[in-house]
């Protein structure tokens, strides 16, 4: 049979019908495998986190074939609980394959300890930003005879002086005695100034 009846012929058309048949089929099981593997078509909705403990996360997002990774600790958030979830990523709602990780931020045990920065002969200008640039805030102004105009003198914790590096808790109101700008004298003062105007006038 010549090459040309071959290919014309039933037995020819057969064969490439069993080989189309064959790659249909190796496809179709190739694509399925594919899809088995990487889970194509099938998403989890990552679940919110926020203010569970880390045991209740990682519970939760075993149930789900998810995984977490804790990244961090963060400053005190009287929102949350503490070792409370404050922030997860992804997001809640986000859809992610099995296996994915969800990072985690975790709300501190307590509020941090800062260290008293030197105000004193600060101005109040210069004191409040400070003051809050490290978590404490400003409690009640005070003033007392000073030449200084609004320079800090004192600082006071619940009612007590302190002293520049002392370790003051986050979120703490720090007092502050201000100049009131004016010039004191005692009596001492007073009476050798009336004494020497005195004897200014007897020299006269």
């Amino acid at each position: 049979m010549s090459f040309r009846k071959y290919l014309t012929s039933k037995v020819f058309f057969r064969q490439v019908l069993v080989a189309l048949g064959i790659v249909a089929v190796l496809s179709f099981v190739f694509f399925n495998m594919l899809s088995y593997f990487t889970n194509h078509g099938e998403e989890i909705t990552v679940p919110n986190l926020s203010k569970l403990t880390v045991e209740q996360a990682e519970e939760k997002l075993e149930s789900l074939d998810l995984d977490y990774v804790l990244l961090d600790t963060l400053d005190f958030n009287k929102e949350f609980p503490k070792y409370g979830v404050v922030v997860q990523d992804p997001k809640p709602g986000s859809k992610v394959k099995a296996n994915r990780k969800v990072y985690i931020k975790i709300n501190s045990d307590g509020y941090a300890y800062v260290t008293l920065p030197d105000l004193i002969e600060k101005t109040y200008r210069q004191a409040e930003p400070t003051l809050k640039s490290i978590g404490l805030e400003i409690g009640t102004i005070t003033y007392k005879p000073y030449l200084g105009k609004d320079m800090v003198l004192e600082m006071k914790h619940n009612g007590a002086p302190v002293k520049p590096g002392a370790k003051i808790m986050k979120t703490s109101k720090i007092d502050l005695v201000l100049g009131d700008g004016k010039i004191a004298f005692d009596e001492t003062e007073i009476d050798s100034l009336m004494q020497q105007e005195d004897l200014e006038n007897t020299d006269e």
